[in-house]
């Protein structure tokens, strides 16, 4: 992962620490963003709803922390998460400058939080040991950054899109059809990729979101499809305030779930609920390209009234020579007629339904969607390599199994 190496030293203490971390984790990562976010350009870096309630980011930098320090003497373990992190940090727009402040938070936390027996010399390993990982991101962050900046159609920083169509798709989800402010185009994304915005509300600091593209790759505009959460400051204000007209802040595609190229497998599609957004920008994308191989998209949700792109997505995989909808609804009304099937997906549907020996799975959804999937194919033997997934939120649950 990187050239220079740790000292012997410092990853035999980085690894004595460990059973502390497992013990203070949670407290230190409190701490933590407690000391960072007293600086309100640090905190405004951040997305904060997942900071609030039960603080899943938190959770997830404890078990990141946690992680490292159990690996840190095999640091490739670590490889896909150190990648996911980069993306979501360019999203972000995080910057070399911003690490020093994150240093200072962390080791003050491991100190505030430890006491005495947070020793200088454990405090100086823990400071290389963050050190050696924020270059490996720092340069792999500058990579992507370049690779923005120099595509066509791409960008560095936050570029103002105009909105130029809202469509309700569903009684919950509402697609914004966007374009650049500035007349040029963009870089096309990679199928399942998410935009991360920059959303100035009324009365609220900065506040950042991201949202998967649910649109085939195109160099002219890209579309989001946003899920109405009632308690979502976010999303709420999406469906309320943003109409034709108005111009959002945006930072380039960003992400490392995808579907890129012309797949020699079988592709599932696996998605519930607002999951499904990813999904139907790899169904189109595959329509486009002409795909030869199975693409079967699997989606669940409640009933009609919360099902998006429903017809949408039927005309889409029709003009697949072996493309496939399967639609559940959990509790489907007396005038629901768009779904295949009533219940949820399980392990036992897709066994008898989906080539589960050799294809690769796709999925997004909610948390108790996604572990039940995961479970059910690894049950089925589906080995880890064919097993895709984003997640909404931080993955620290999921990562952790």
């Amino acid at each position: 992962m990187a050239t220079k190496t740790l000292s012997p030293n410092t990853i035999a203490l980085v690894k004595a620490t460990v059973p502390a971390l497992q013990t203070h984790g949670a407290e230190i990562v409190r701490t933590m963003y407690a000391r960072m976010f007293r600086n309100p350009a640090i905190r405004d870096l951040f997305n904060q709803s997942h900071h609030s309630g039960d603080a899943p980011q938190q959770r997830a930098l404890a078990m990141a922390i946690l992680a490292y320090g159990a690996n840190i003497d095999n640091l490739g373990a670590l490889t896909a998460a150190v990648e996911r992190i980069a993306q979501k940090h360019v999203g972000l727009q995080i910057l070399p400058e911003h690490y020093p402040y994150v240093a200072e938070a962390l080791l003050g936390a491991i100190k505030e939080v430890l006491g005495d027996a947070a020793t200088d010399e454990i405090l100086a390993a823990w400071g290389e040991a963050y050190w050696f990982l924020a270059d490996i991101l720092i340069t792999r962050e500058a990579a992507l950054y370049r690779q923005n900046a120099e595509a066509e159609g791409g960008w560095t920083g936050w570029r103002p899109f105009v909105v130029e169509d809202v469509r309700p798709e569903s009684a919950v989800i509402t697609s914004f059809l966007l374009r650049p402010q500035d007349g040029g185009k963009v870089v096309p994304h990679k199928p399942g990729q998410y935009l991360t915005f920059w959303l100035d509300i009324p009365g609220q600091p900065a506040t950042k979101r991201n949202y998967s593209i649910s649109c085939a790759p195109n160099d002219a505009t890209y579309r989001i499809s946003v899920k109405r959460e009632p308690h979502g400051l976010a999303s709420r204000w999406m469906h309320d305030q943003v109409k034709p007209g108005t111009v959002l802040k945006v930072s380039p595609p960003a992400g490392d779930f995808w579907l890129e190229g012309t797949p020699s497998r079988p592709v599932v599609l696996l998605s519930g609920g607002v999951g499904l957004t990813p999904m139907v920008s790899m169904l189109e994308a595959a329509a486009a390209g002409g795909w030869e191989t199975d693409v079967h998209f699997v989606h669940g949700t409640l009933d009609g009234s919360t099902h998006a792109f429903g017809a949408h997505a039927r005309a889409v995989a029709s003009r697949l020579p072996r493309g496939r909808v399967s639609v559940f609804y959990e509790a489907p009304r007396a005038e629901d007629d768009g779904h295949d099937a009533t219940g949820r997906i399980t392990g036992a549907w897709l066994a008898e339904n989906t080539p589960f020996a050799e294809a690769d799975y796709y999925l997004c959804g909610p948390k108790p969607f996604m572990r039940a999937m995961i479970e059910a194919l690894g049950r089925l033997g589906v080995g880890a390599d064919r097993i895709h997934y984003e997640f909404f939120g931080p993955a620290d649950e999921l990562l952790a199994a």
